[in-house]
């Protein structure tokens, strides 16, 4: 496995812009209060993309890829829901059979609109890294493309194309705030940034500063960054299935560790009152993934007092139950 070059991110580029138009970019005061410390926040809201997350982006980078014996093979990924959106999504755009594996018990909107977009859905495995372990073993049989959600190059190059259109957006960012789950949105953003040092010189990497948050639920890739070396997995336990990862990626750990200036972890409760701070702020829904930015720089707003920063609603795809739940100012069991 490498991680994507100046070539690849161009490549994936070149196919989001074919399959839809840049998320939007807007600055809401109510946040700014919010957050304090004289920070300005603009939000990407990539719920607003096809699947309502950014990880269509991905799907499209890396069925995109695909050359037509592959294609005509299919390909398969494991998933909690947004990855295995983003792959159906695509892979309907290309005529390309997709098949999603899912935890036993998941998300039951996500796993109804993997199916109404035409994937193959297998309920495999009590928690996610099972099912990826599982998903691995049908790739081999069915001879189908694994997509891993993360440790596939052409996923953290469509990743990076979020990034590349935040800064022609708001060229001004001096901060990026993501969640993180497997990586692939901060790393694929200091490749990114890299790749902005190599074409407009040095200075020009140094910004933006890259910050990540995690769940408290899930906190296996912060032990991970803070240890600077993975970890044996971890259980997660969090509402915020987004990034409900147990254990650090061997494609993007070394990346993230070199990348980001800090890392914090919310609580489902502080996830569960940013969701509903963008709701009353944005009018937009976010699912607890899609909210973990702005619950990170509540924290991380003293040592950015004075900047501008950008957080992403990287996905809107909350639940009925779960929506109830938050909205009523209460937090979700994991």
């Amino acid at each position: 496995m490498r991680l994507p070059t100046l070539h690849d991110l161009r490549r994936a580029e070149s196919r989001v812009r074919a399959a839809f138009d840049p998320s939007p970019v807007r600055h809401y005061p109510q946040l700014d209060a919010v957050v304090g410390h004289g920070i300005r926040v603009l939000v990407k809201h990539e719920n607003h993309l096809p699947t309502g997350s950014f990880k269509v982006r991905n799907g499209v980078a890396s069925i995109g890829a695909l050359d037509d014996a592959a294609a005509a093979r299919g390909v398969i990924g494991a998933s909690t829901g947004n990855h295995g959106q983003g792959l159906a999504w695509a892979g309907a755009r290309r005529g390309v059979s997709v098949t999603i594996c899912v935890p036993v018990g998941n998300n039951r909107e996500k796993t109804a609109s993997m199916r109404a977009l035409g994937a193959t859905v297998l309920e495999v495995g009590a928690h996610y890294n099972e099912t990826i372990e599982a998903c691995a073993e049908i790739a081999v049989r069915e001879g189908r493309t694994l997509v891993h959600s993360t440790n596939h190059v052409e996923v953290i190059a469509g990743a990076a194309t979020l990034t590349m259109e935040f800064l022609a957006q708001a060229p001004e960012l001096d901060a990026l705030v993501f969640a993180l789950g497997g990586g692939s949105q901060v790393v694929g953003a200091s490749l990114v940034r890299s790749s902005r040092a190599a074409t407009d010189g040095a200075n020009a990497g140094l910004r933006p500063a890259l910050y990540a948050v995690g769940a408290a639920g899930a906190p296996a890739q912060h032990a991970s960054w803070q240890a600077g070396a993975p970890v044996a997995p971890i259980a997660p336990r969090t509402f915020a299935e987004g990034i409900a990862t147990g254990s650090s990626y061997a494609l993007t750990f070394e990346a993230m560790r070199a990348a980001i200036a800090d890392f914090v972890l919310a609580t489902d409760e502080a996830l569960a009152d940013a969701v509903r701070v963008l709701w009353g702020a944005t009018h937009n829904l976010a699912e607890g993934a899609g909210a973990a930015g702005l619950a990170g720089l509540r924290q991380l707003a003293p040592q950015l007092a004075g900047q501008t920063v950008g957080i992403v609603i990287s996905g809107g795809n909350l639940d009925a139950t779960r929506a109830a739940t938050i909205l009523a100012g209460g937090t979700p069991s994991p």
